[in-house]
């Protein structure tokens, strides 16, 4: 499978209760989007993820069903878990996911500042890495997709 087809998700932070449950950061638009989700990981191929409930915001409880223990569940700490790009919902126009940045050159003061490697979220709004190991906020940033650019403040 071409890695450029997969869009990772969420990401698995701890583990949840006794029976094998864990949390999962949601990378998604609303965390019920999971419901839905055919979850691919490369760890666990063989596992069927379930969606189990909406925590708060960001954070939703899920399970593998061949995973039954806390130890094994905390044993999952940092995977990472990918739809693949078909299964996302079709964009209107003007619309992007922000995997699709990931190349785009970064302009500042009408000076490239870097080229998007990736993007983070610790809470406070979303935050585009730079190949030079810089990170921007992306509050405020205009995308020119046809130019392949990302103006930021």
């Amino acid at each position: 499978m071409n890695i450029n087809n997969k869009i990772l998700v969420g990401k698995i932070v701890a583990p949840q209760g006794i029976h094998g449950e864990f949390r999962v950061q949601s990378f998604a638009e609303k965390p019920e989007d999971f419901k839905n989700f055919h979850i691919i990981c490369d760890s666990h191929e063989n596992d069927k993820f379930r969606f189990v409930r909406v925590l708060k915001q960001n954070v939703i409880i899920a399970k593998f069903d061949n995973i039954n223990d806390r130890n094994t569940a905390e044993s999952l700490r940092g995977t990472q878990l990918f739809i693949l790009r078909e299964d996302l919902p079709k964009l209107k126009e003007n619309e992007y996911y922000q995997s699709d940045l990931i190349g785009f050159d970064v302009i500042r003061d009408n000076k490239i500042i870097g080229i998007v490697e990736g993007f983070q979220n610790f809470g406070a709004g979303d935050i585009i890495e730079l190949d030079n190991g810089e990170m921007i906020s992306f509050v405020g940033a205009k995308v020119d997709i046809n130019n392949k650019t990302v103006k930021v403040l």
